[in-house]
């Protein structure tokens, strides 16, 4: 499991990375060329739109999403248990909804391209789907770990 971690935060750190040298590329291609580039813009929001659905699939932890949690932290452990039970039930069970059409709406994107690179567009959106499975497999993970009989070490 460390593995994959690892490798998900590589993937994640080779796609700012690569966003970031596309942006190097157009500042020095406007500002000392004066000849800007059409496609690095383009590179570069989809690299951000994989970056940012990649990283919060894969990368980011429950506890380092932003919470508003006042009154979870003033409830009690059966309470606490209870509101998170709640909260995987309904974020996961949104992003299983969800999924299914997603995919669809995903694959029926392939149809259409970038208007400078020509990529098709189900690859542009693609990760949107791994972000919603993901957020269904962890989130049943969860849940399963809170009803389990060390729930206290899963809060």
């Amino acid at each position: 499991m460390r593995f994959l971690r690892h490798a998900a935060n590589a993937f994640g750190v080779l796609l700012f990375t690569l966003m970031f040298l596309v942006f190097v590329v157009q500042v020095v291609a406007r500002f000392f060329f004066d000849k800007p580039l059409a496609w690095t813009d383009e590179a570069a929001v989809i690299l951000y739109l994989w970056a940012i659905l990649w990283g919060a699939a894969l990368v980011c932890k429950d506890r380092e999403n932003v919470a508003f949690d006042l009154l979870y932290q003033k409830a009690g452990p059966q309470a606490q248990r209870v509101m998170a039970i709640a909260a995987c039930s309904l974020i996961g069970g949104l992003a299983a909804w969800a999924l299914p059409e997603s995919i669809d709406y995903i694959h029926f994107m392939r149809r259409e391209e970038t208007p400078v690179m020509g990529l098709p567009f189900n690859w542009v959106y693609a990760p949107f789907a791994l972000l919603l499975l993901a957020l269904v497999l962890r989130y049943l993970w969860r849940v399963y770990r809170l009803i389990g009989r060390h729930w206290r070490s899963y809060l």
